[in-house]
């Protein structure tokens, strides 16, 4: 019997680099969110333990040992099953993909297998994104990704992601930051009425890795201008390390006619319609 586990998008939402440890880890302080677009994750019964890929943006990534459904796959003392991954978010893109795939696999595997998830702190060996894509909802990272508070649903929402078609190394961006030990997020974050106001609060937050994201790959400085010249776009930032950015719309009706008129205008870059989960 075939089980099934979805991989949604991980948002930053705004993303505050606070510091950096002596490891050179550095520290975040981020609001983050989960849209409905994703990858999807499936098991079958098999003899031995293999990784297939299909879905769109599958093509050059790998099924071999070091793929993170595989080591969640390993971590979770997973045997005999044929494991495919589904690829519908672009690789290397600032939304979480392969994180959220690992996360996924884990909890599908947790379940078929009825035992718990592994330690947070296996679960962060995987990857510093892996944790908070464990309970795909809004919440609040800090530290490296293991320090993850719940918030309360966020107000219906619709987004529109936009890739430009480009890889952007985190490592990169992060060698290109100016500045480490910018301020964190307000102490205490509000809970929302509306899209409105969660919109306005975010505007006065930050993504501190849009400006070297944007000094390497100056396209997406591009991809924020068109997202932010949508009609009914509140906010357009950079997701992650990017290079996807994201518009915040109010209706999904203002979404879906801002990613048909960016899909018309560029059609070489992946852009979606989506709204955030509940």
């Amino acid at each position: 019997m075939n089980a099934i586990e979805a991989a949604p998008a991980k948002i930053n939402l705004c993303l505050h680099v606070t510091g950096q440890r002596d490891d050179g880890y550095h520290l975040l302080d981020s609001l983050v969110a989960f849209a409905s677009v994703g990858d999807t994750v499936s098991a079958r019964p098999w003899q031995g333990l293999s990784l297939s890929i299909t879905g769109p943006e599958g093509e050059g990534l790998s099924a071999g040992a070091d793929n993170l459904v595989l080591r969640a796959a390993r971590l979770m003392g997973a045997r005999d099953l044929a494991l495919t991954l589904d690829k519908r978010l672009p690789l290397a893109s600032g939304i979480g993909g392969g994180s959220s795939d690992a996360a996924a696999c884990l909890r599908l595997l947790a379940q078929r297998m009825n035992t718990p998830l592994p330690s947070r702190k296996l679960v962060l060996a995987l990857g510093a994104d892996v944790p908070v894509c464990l309970d795909p909802r809004a919440c609040r990272m800090r530290g490296i990704g293991e320090e993850i508070i719940p918030l309360p649903p966020l107000p219906p929402v619709w987004l529109v992601l936009v890739n430009p078609r480009i890889e952007v190394p985190t490592p990169l961006v992060f060698r290109a930051l100016s500045q480490r030990d910018n301020p964190a997020l307000p102490e205490t974050v509000p809970q929302w009425d509306n899209a409105a106001a969660l919109c306005d609060w975010l505007a006065a937050q930050r993504n501190d890795l849009e400006a070297p994201a944007i000094a390497i790959a100056p396209v997406i400085g591009q991809v924020l201008d068109v997202l932010g010249a949508t009609d009914g776009c509140a906010l357009a930032r950079m997701s992650g390390s990017g290079a996807t950015c994201f518009g915040m719309f109010g209706s999904q009706g203002a979404a879906d006619q801002a990613a048909t008129t960016i899909r018309a205008t560029f059609p070489n870059w992946w852009c979606v319609s989506t709204r955030l989960r509940q």
